[in-house]
């Protein structure tokens, strides 16, 4: 479970880095914040969860729930592999 843990945690963060290295916060383009309040929410808020998750999935398996602690920091990780099967069209 503790290899697990600490794949979800490389995961997110790469994710995470991914997000906010993308163009998307500080850029100048069409899809930047300065597109709208919303995006920039969206973006940040991805940001969050994507550091948060692992963070609790290590306090899920502190407190002896390993399995949801597993599943919980890998969530990130399949949601944006599951946004991948959708076209940016």
């Amino acid at each position: 479970m503790l290899i697990g843990l600490i794949a979800a945690a490389i995961v997110d963060l790469c994710l995470a880095l991914l997000i906010a290295a993308s163009g998307f916060i500080a850029g100048s383009g069409p899809d930047s914040t300065h597109a709208g309040a919303l995006g920039t929410f969206g973006l940040i808020a991805a940001i969050l969860v994507c550091l948060g998750a692992p963070v609790a999935g290590f306090v899920l398996r502190a407190r002896g729930r390993a399995q949801a602690g597993l599943i919980f920091a890998w969530l990130p990780g399949l949601g944006a592999a599951l946004a991948l099967l959708f076209p940016a069209y």
